[in-house]
């Protein structure tokens, strides 16, 4: 009897380690997704023969189906099982970037992107809830950290893998590249995860809500992706950003008012979950904003291909692979705020560094900070997604993920705006100064080069030293900003996350077994305290 209870133990110990791997190769697959496709946006237009507009909507349909849908994709996980969600949304996923492989115009191609946008923001929220719901408290920062470093190799991976398909296959292959990825995370999802979801909830969809932060998101994310294109004062702009207010708002006045609402504010009564979701906004606002500033320079100032800059960023995503797992280690040991707090500090470090840059520097220069970057988020990124997770009650792990994975990209989608904008005001002031013989209109047009990194073979020689004069003098004003808000992220992290690691006080939730039964009532309310069967230690909290 014995050995037959160790063999159980041991079945479901390997169980939870293979649910982790099709975890991990689902993120795997958003994460290299979002990088090797920037870098066969010039290979599209040739074949596809797309405009500029073509293009920038090929990475703006998918951020905005992403972003929009992570928050309802994560709580429909909660209501009807995290397991089925992801499946869903890994068939989605596979099926649209096999369509986009096939498509013969850019407007199919956009089409499907939107598709695959939506099969991610049904992945992303489970992966983390489903890792949150297998492991218990004192392993889920090992878990997570694990999870965190298969995000940095796929982000490692993407420029490279992605240059090298493009130049020696096709851009299609970037995308049938997903397609066994997604069979084998079926595979492992349906032999290893069991199914769970949130048993305390009404069955019910929160339509009014999922409406009103739809399209609060969508204007939201929009008007950031268009406000430099458009102009932060352009009419469109601002009655987008009026358009998610007011939708936003709306959200706000009307959850507390559902019987099953999407988002329980209460969440944010905890310090680590707010803590969390606040840090979780700063460091992606950081890193995207800087590294597409950086692409940029690398490939336009220093003049190195897309291959070459993809290598060029290894140190930083190499680093983030190893330090992640390693952090993800010592969250469960001494708690994420020391972690979170250091990390945000070497992040700042990295950004004060990278203000020396020059039109001529030279990459021994830039590797220091690329380093200091990855060792930086390395050690924010896993013990920020455990602080959060740890925050919350486990049945309500997909609602808070999805939270939390929102927030991550609202960041990063206005940092690349906030970025691009300092680097035009900057810019268009320097110009009047270096520049002072050309008309209004023409500086006005080098204003506009300075968003796409300044370079172009048809301006005389003195003319396009100026513009890389300017781009890189703006991108260090730029820069000194994003340092201090980096400080600002750590002494919020300092101050909002718990002192001391989370200490386990309960097994894991029961796994949902096939059974005849039928679901729980849709009378049943939402559970109290005393009624959960698993419930995350208690956590400070910010006065209602």
């Amino acid at each position: 009897m014995a050995e037959r209870v160790r063999a159980l133990k041991m079945t479901e110990e390997n169980r939870r380690w293979w649910t982790l791997g099709a975890m991990c190769f689902a993120l795997f697959m958003i994460m290299l997704d979002n990088t090797v496709v920037n870098v066969a946006l010039p290979s599209i237009q040739r074949g596809l023969h797309a405009s500029t507009s073509s293009l920038e909507w090929t990475v703006n349909a998918y951020t905005l189906t992403f972003a929009v849908v992570l928050v309802t994709g994560g709580r429909l996980g909660d209501l009807f099982g995290r397991r089925r969600m992801f499946l869903f949304g890994v068939v989605v996923f596979g099926l649209s970037s096999l369509l986009i492989a096939l498509s013969r115009s850019d407007t199919w191609l956009i089409a499907f992107r939107a598709v695959q946008g939506i099969g991610s923001g049904f992945m992303m929220p489970a992966t983390l809830s489903i890792i949150s719901n297998t492991f218990d408290v004192h392993e889920r920062g090992r878990a997570i950290g694990t999870w965190a470093g298969v995000s940095a190799m796929a982000l490692a991976i993407g420029p490279v893998l992605g240059g090298l398909l493009v130049e020696d296959v096709s851009w299609q292959s970037i995308f049938i590249l997903n397609v066994p990825v997604a069979i084998a995370a079926i595979g492992v999802t349906l032999f290893a995860t069991r199914e769970s979801r949130d048993e305390t909830a009404i069955r019910e969809v929160d339509i009014p809500g999922v409406a009103s932060l739809t399209l609060g998101l969508a204007a939201l994310v929009l008007a950031l992706v268009k406000s430099n294109a458009w102009g932060w004062g352009s009419t469109r702009v601002i009655a987008l950003f009026a358009i998610a207010l007011l939708a936003l708002a709306a959200f706000v006045v009307i959850e507390p008012r559902r019987r099953a609402p999407m988002v329980q504010f209460s969440f944010f009564r905890s310090r680590s979950y707010f803590g969390a979701n606040v840090v979780a906004f700063i460091v992606s606002f950081v890193m995207f904003a800087t590294f597409f500033s950086l692409a940029l320079y690398m490939q336009d100032i220093l003049h190195f291909s897309p291959l070459q800059t993809g290598l060029r960023f290894l140190p930083t995503t190499l680093v983030v692979m190893f330090a992640g797992p390693i952090s993800g280690r010592l969250a469960d040991r001494i708690g994420p705020r020391l972690l979170m707090t250091g990390g945000l500090i070497a992040v700042s470090a990295s950004m004060f560094w990278m203000t020396g840059i020059t039109t001529h520097s030279s990459y021994g220069f830039l590797v220091v900070s690329f380093l200091l970057q990855g060792l930086g988020i390395g050690f924010v990124m896993s013990p920020m997604s455990t602080a959060a997770m740890n925050a919350v009650d486990r049945t309500k792990a997909g609602v808070a993920s999805g939270i939390l994975n929102m927030t991550r990209m609202v960041g990063s989608t206005f940092g690349v705006a906030a970025l691009g904008a300092v680097i035009a005001t900057v810019g268009r002031s320097q110009l009047s100064t270096r520049l002072p013989h050309l008309s209004p209109e023409s500086r006005a047009k080098l204003v506009d080069l300075l968003g796409s990194g300044a370079s172009t073979t048809r301006l005389p020689a003195h003319v396009q030293g100026a513009l890389n004069e300017t781009y890189v003098y703006a991108l260090t004003k730029g820069l000194y900003a994003i340092g201090a808000l980096a400080l600002l992220g750590a002494l919020l992290a300092w101050t909002l996350i718990g002192r001391a690691a989370t200490q386990p006080t309960s097994q894991p939730v029961p796994a949902l077994q096939p059974t005849p039964t039928a679901e729980p009532a849709a009378e049943a309310g939402p559970a109290t305290g005393a009624e959960s069967t698993a419930r995350a230690p208690a956590a400070e909290t910010i006065p209602a």
